[in-house]
């Protein structure tokens, strides 16, 4: 070699370099290698602006399939997808659409690192399921997971890799518009729920995520973004450390603990610093104690907002305090991709923090198979054969049954008979095929819903008359407008006055348009709106015989029509079947089943209003004066629990047993009773368990539930229904976050509902 031409000799190590360094570029792609060994030999060829580009996520910025942006933000954000410096994009759908951007990653750039692509799938993507409040009233796990399952299955078919869901909020609010997408007040069901979904959407096993019908989840919004002050949208949170470690975050922790992929930060302040730069939340609690090895990403925008709350002077500052709490990944700020990789090299943010960062997002795009095959979200010919498919519609069909709750029946009304009545139906609502698809529908079709009227005009023997009454909304309605209710016209009502005279069963169809509730639609009051109210009410003047169908987002206060209706049921938004769905409830081809996710208040001065509240020091009125904790002007009871749901049958509680009377703290408590179906009818049975601890180190609720099991149950059979508490449900969380379970004496309840039951009681040594 000495002998040859030193520009030979140049050439041949240059050749030898090459390949060296091309085989150590492909180590990655090495499907024998382990999950992280692939991370570490990828992250180990990035440059800092590569990793940068990781921790960018970008929303959709021009037609994907057409030609290249030119000018403007467009072409900036174009240029920065070719250049690697792009990690995930959001609001690209469609198998077609979602490979042209992702071949742009994998066969453009240096490294060829594919998409990860995110989407709102909050309750199902082209074929919608019920908004989540509502499955929640189904209290049927089952159920709950394979809607996530349908929505995942479609998604997945059209490109989408990851779902901005489940919300695991819980809140006590009805003000907060967003109580709709999570699954209501309670921490016990709200965990419950969350693992349903997280399975639905991921599949049973980590493996699972590989597979083609499955998609990454995201908990969110961490945390306590369900106690905005007033229930007004991106307001102040300010709580005790008891209530967020005991209500708050109790379903993140079963999220991580089921393996759930991402986490999404919240908009709100805790203790005084935005979520997105709570080292607190991120560092301390989801990476430290809870050992989550996902990735975290920031609401939209989240990070710049930062600054919008005083708590950074400028973009910079946002960067390195979101990045050091550990925020890995930045949505739609345009924050980290500007300042990161100067803050690096000025010594502001330590490089092995963003390591760390890309090496969580890079480690579930390899559990995605995306590394594997880049286009394995982009056949058209699945796209075409799952979307909308029969099986996907008879699914949420199920799944939009098993969420109406029934809350009152007296008169007989209901169910319906099949033949031989006039009914007449009113409400606007009952011929909207928009409104019931609910506020988180973007991939869905406008005015896809089967309407309440079509819905019953499938049952044909009876005489069905339907009138409007009056318009709910004025103008035209979106998911980013304000809606404008009708508060002046009733040139409606003599029309339907007319006809509900003489009918033997009148069905209103009223409640909240599906673009009332959800992010941004905070209300102070929550009555019916527009001239909903009068309307009831004038028709209840020549015919009381009135089935009230609600449709609502969150919960209601309408003390008049729960004093003088006979007939009320909650059906929510219930999606693409809710016709169907209500029109077999009504029928009575479907017993209702549903159980309230969150209690409903006699009047909005009640909210927050919930059922596992504390004693205070004067619960009662003992001394028959007006010094206890109670209202001047209305009960302080809710006008309906948690809980509570009826039925078309009758269920009988009895024999409450526990194995033995005193326990030591290692030793599982079993609680048993007989529960009978004592009425006419097949039906379904909530059977809940509460736990009051009597006396602790902290003051614990009145009740709070610790099990509940879904019954079938035919008409005269008794089953006998186990629970098993261990220290799991017997605990509760200290202030500093330690997990206590204390002896003393313990009481339960089982029922049908918060509100009562059989009483026992125990005590632990």
């Amino acid at each position: 070699m000495k002998n040859k031409p030193f520009f030979l000799t140049a050439f041949i190590t240059l050749i030898f370099t090459n390949n060296i360094m091309n085989a150590q570029k492909k180590d990655y792609l090495d499907k024998t290698k382990s999950i992280e060994e692939r991370v570490n030999l990828l992250l180990k060829q990035m440059t800092i602006e590569e990793k940068v580009g990781q921790m960018n996520q970008y929303n959709g910025f021009w037609e994907v399939t057409g030609p290249a942006p030119k000018g403007g933000n467009a072409e900036l954000k174009y240029q920065h997808l070719r250049n690697g410096w792009v990690g995930s994009m959001l609001s690209v759908r469609g198998a077609k659409e979602v490979k042209a951007v992702q071949k742009i990653a994998v066969e453009e750039t240096r490294l060829g690192i594919p998409l990860i692509i995110g989407f709102d799938v909050i309750h199902g993507y082209k074929t919608l399921s019920p908004i989540p409040l509502a499955e929640a009233a189904s209290w049927d796990l089952e159920a709950i997971k394979k809607s996530a399952q349908v929505a995942a299955d479609e998604a997945s078919a059209s490109g989408i890799n990851w779902t901005f869901g489940p919300n695991v909020d819980i809140s006590n609010d009805a003000r907060w518009g967003r109580v709709m997408e999570g699954a209501g007040e309670d921490p016990y069901l709200g965990s419950k729920i969350a693992i349903a979904r997280i399975t639905g959407f991921q599949g049973d096993n980590k493996s699972d995520l590989a597979k083609t019908n499955t998609i990454a989840a995201c908990a969110k919004h961490f945390a306590a973004y369900g106690f905005a002050e007033s229930g007004r949208d991106y307001n102040t949170v300010d709580m005790s450390n008891s209530k967020l470690y005991n209500t708050v975050l109790p379903p993140f922790k079963a999220a991580s603990t089921a393996g759930v992929r991402t986490f999404m930060n919240s908009f709100n302040i805790l203790n005084g610093v935005p979520a997105t730069g709570n080292a607190f939340l991120q560092r301390d609690i989801l990476k430290g104690k809870w050992k989550f090895d996902g990735f975290v990403v920031s609401d939209w925008a989240s990070v710049r907002e930062m600054i919008t709350h005083g708590f950074a002077k400028d973009g910079a500052e946002a960067t390195e305090k979101a990045v050091n709490a550990g925020s890995d990944m930045d949505m739609e700020s345009h924050l980290y991709v500007a300042e990161l990789a100067k803050l690096v090299k000025d010594g502001k943010v330590k490089e092995s923090l963003i390591d760390d960062a890309v090496s969580r997002i890079l480690r579930v795009k390899f559990e995605l198979g995306l590394f594997d095959n880049p286009y394995k979200y982009c056949d058209e010919k699945r796209e075409k054969e799952v979307i909308g498919s029969k099986a996907n519609n008879e699914a949420v069909l199920d799944m939009a049954k098993k969420s109406i709750v029934l809350l009152k029946n007296k008169k007989d009304l209901l169910p319906l008979k099949k033949s031989g009545q006039k009914i007449v139906l009113i409400g606007a609502l009952a011929n909207d095929k928009n409104s019931p698809l609910g506020s988180w529908r973007i991939a869905s079709d406008d005015n896809t819903a089967v309407s309440v009227l079509e819905g019953m005009r499938q049952y044909k023997g009876n005489k069905l008359i339907f009138e409007k009454g009056a318009d709910l909304t004025v103008g035209n309605t979106s998911f980013t407008a304000e809606l404008v209710f009708n508060t002046t016209d009733k040139s409606g009502f003599e029309k339907a006055k007319k006809a509900a005279t003489n009918a033997d069963v009148v069905v209103m169809v009223l409640g909240e348009h599906g673009f009332q509730s959800g992010e941004g639609r905070s209300r102070t009051n929550l009555d019916l709106p527009g001239v909903q109210q009068e309307l009831l009410e004038e028709i209840y003047k020549v015919n009381s015989n009135i089935v009230l169908v609600l449709n609502n987002g969150r919960p209601l206060a309408l003390p008049w029509a729960t004093e003088h209706v006979p007939a009320i049921v909650e059906a929510w938004h219930l999606g693409t079947q809710t016709g169907n769905a209500v029109a077999q409830v009504l029928y009575g081809d479907y017993n209702p089943s549903g159980k309230l996710p969150m209690s409903f208040p006699r009047n909005v001065g009640q909210v927050p209003i919930y059922y596992n509240n504390y004693n205070t020091g004067r619960p009662i009125n003992s001394d028959k004066n007006v010094f206890w904790s109670h209202y001047t002007d209305v009960e302080k009871t809710p006008l309906f629990p948690f809980g509570f749901g009826l039925s078309y049958t009758t269920f009988d509680y009895k024999n409450l047993k526990i194995n033995k009377a005193v326990f030591a703290k290692e030793e599982s408590v079993v609680v048993s009773v007989d529960v009978t179906n004592s009425g006419n009818y097949n039906g379904k049975e909530v059977v809940q368990l509460y736990l009051h601890d009597e006396v602790a180190s902290l003051a614990r609720p009145v009740k709070e539930l610790k099990g509940f099991e879904l019954v079938d149950l035919k008409k005269g059979e008794t089953k006998t229904v186990t629970f098993t508490l261990t220290e799991k449900e017997l605990g509760f969380y200290d202030n500093e976050g330690n997990y206590l379970v204390e002896p003393g004496a313990f009481k339960i309840m089982v029922g049908g509902s918060s509100e009562k039951g059989l009483e026992s009681s125990f005590e632990i040594k």
